[in-house]
């Protein structure tokens, strides 16, 4: 049970933007900007960068979620999804996308944890200054996000399927704040 008063059975940061739609509007506008605007990082890719860090931070609610959108998203590929999350150094993703994550678990521990050698290999390997600004920018944003559904204890359902559908949503219509059941 959330410790504040949100309605019952809204999973979790969804439950917090219909709590607070003023301030929920803005989280959700930022997470269609940094998951399916302009990047070179593809939406599959930024999903994962979101479900890393959520998973890092143990957030169940968030690693779950993005990590269906992003099992969409990558489609005969979304096997990369789960080995990420269990080993992402012996995962078959792909070495730039490795250094980058490495710089997102950086950022996921403490923005000065990240070093000059681990943007200079993400460079090496190809990576652009605009993938390490969106890599760094998700980590933080979804430890932010993180912390604002696991702070207030939001709903996280135990039912993968709930997830499976969640992230088919995601991956299909993006960031849509919820609207407020209709009376």
């Amino acid at each position: 049970m959330a410790y504040i008063n949100v309605e019952e059975g809204i999973p979790g940061i969804r439950s917090l933007v219909l709590f607070r739609p003023e301030t929920g509007k803005p989280l959700y506008d930022l997470a269609q900007v940094l998951l399916r605007g302009p990047s070179p990082l593809s939406e599959a890719e930024r999903e994962l960068i979101a479900a890393y860090v959520s998973h890092r931070n143990d957030c169940a609610f968030c690693r779950d979620s993005h990590a269906a959108a992003s099992r969409c998203l990558f489609g005969d590929e979304k096997s990369l999804v789960d080995e990420v999350l269990q080993d992402m150094e012996r995962s078959g993703i792909s070495e730039k996308m490795k250094a980058l994550l490495t710089i997102a678990g950086k950022v996921q521990i403490l923005g000065n944890a990240v070093q000059e050698n681990e943007i200079a290999m993400a460079r090496e390997l190809g990576a652009t200054d605009l993938e390490i600004h969106d890599t760094v920018l998700i980590a933080a944003t979804f430890s932010m996000f993180n912390r604002y559904v696991d702070g207030l204890a939001s709903w996280t359902p135990d039912d993968p399927a709930v997830y499976a559908e969640m992230g088919a949503r995601m991956a299909e219509k993006g960031y849509v704040p919820p609207q407020p059941k209709s009376i």
